[in-house]
């Protein structure tokens, strides 16, 4: 019988980090993909991403909504019980042989959760990693509910090897959205005009004279500064006035304080050189990044996916405190004349040397390949 692989996708930034695994499990003879889409995954306001992965021909087994309205740390820990308590009853009916679980989120830890007090092994992505703010208490804690770990990089792997996890579990894969960045960049390049394929909001500007790409996120540990932190970065943005796709913030607390500094700068400002969007297919959002002239804001899209692109970032505040860096980050304080400041001095520089930090680009067979051969265990001890 093929082994069953339960993977669940719960945000945009999950589905672009697993969606080589799935499209590798899908073709694995020894293996059955089972696939549940949760959380703000199948939210419109966070741009839904279950039509995307519909759209890529991945059918859902199951979804669950486990997100409580709110954006506060009150509702963020009630979704995280919710959670537990919904998908512990999909593992119970879908009975998977492994868990896949992608990086820090608070469904990451309700995933983790619930599998293991199942008995049934979980499979982390991207563990080992440092990152600012609750996810990285969620990562680390992930981490010692897994059994296997597929990390980025050596230094992610020392670093889960340090936790007490037996080496045999630890397999250096790279992560699978650099996948999908060396998929985009092979590809004959053509011009990408967001405009014809995507409804947003704001005014139409002629894209091919530059643009700058602004994605930034509550920091759950600040998410009462939330307010102030995006204002900061909207008068910078403002006083640029250069062209700029701005991609609307994901669920985190805090979230609600981000959008509607978002919608009040955008009802008292002259905002016809700004253009927003939810959310647009992960390859699509590479391909618009690829011709941007610098990314903007706290997104690890701007650690992680554009060390291998070259994109010169901005990196705002300590959302990705931390975390292991290439050369194309420029760190700036919540400050808008140092946003200013770094956004100049990164268009003047243009593109980075690619660098192969978080893998080179084929981490989705790796990946596959364990999960098809490893013996699978649910007991573990700590290793020093």
């Amino acid at each position: 019988m093929p082994r069953k692989v339960c993977v669940v996708i719960t945000a945009r930034p999950s589905y672009a980090r697993i969606k080589t695994v799935l499209e590798e499990i899908k073709r694995h003879p020894d293996l059955k993909l089972q696939l549940v889409v949760a959380a703000s995954a199948l939210l419109g306001r966070y741009g839904p991403v279950i039509d995307v992965i519909r759209q890529d021909g991945f059918e859902p087994d199951e979804i669950v909504y486990l997100v409580l309205e709110g954006e506060n740390l009150v509702t963020t820990t009630k979704s995280t019980g919710l959670g537990i308590m919904e998908l512990a009853t999909i593992f119970d009916n879908l009975k998977p042989d492994v868990v896949v679980t992608v990086a820090d989120r608070y469904e990451t830890l309700a995933t983790a959760v619930a599998t293991s007090y199942l008995n049934i092994p979980v499979a982390h992505v991207q563990g080992g990693e440092i990152s600012g703010s609750i996810d990285e208490k969620v990562r680390h804690a992930v981490t010692k509910l897994s059994n296997l770990h597929f990390v980025s990089n050596k230094l992610a792997a020392e670093r889960v090897i340090k936790m007490g996890e037996g080496e045999e579990t630890v397999f250096i894969t790279g992560c699978p959205s650099i996948d999908l960045a060396r998929k985009v960049l092979s590809d004959k390049p053509s011009e990408f005009n967001p405009f014809e394929h995507y409804e947003g909001v704001g005014s139409r500007f002629d894209h091919r004279k530059g643009y700058i790409v602004v994605m930034q996120h509550p920091v759950t540990t600040e998410y009462e500064d939330s307010l102030h932190q995006i204002k900061e970065t909207l008068e910078a943005i403002n006083e640029l006035k250069y062209n700029t796709f701005w991609f609307w913030p994901n669920v985190d607390a805090g979230s609600d304080r981000v959008s509607n500094g978002i919608r009040s700068f955008r009802e008292t400002h002259k905002t016809d050189f700004i253009y927003f969007f939810k959310n647009m297919p992960p390859e699509d959002f590479l391909r618009l990044i690829i011709g941007a002239k610098c990314l903007v804001g706290n997104s690890s899209a701007g650690i992680r996916e554009s060390s291998y692109l070259g994109i010169p970032v901005v990196n705002i505040g300590t959302r990705q405190k931390g975390r292991d860096r290439a050369k194309n980050v420029l760190d700036a304080r919540y400050d808008r004349q140092e946003i200013i400041k770094a956004v100049k001095k990164q268009m003047g520089h243009g593109k980075y040397p690619q660098d192969k930090l978080y893998g080179d680009g084929y981490a989705g067979k790796k990946i596959v390949e364990v999960l098809a051969k490893q013996p699978l265990k649910i007991e573990k001890r700590l290793t020093y």
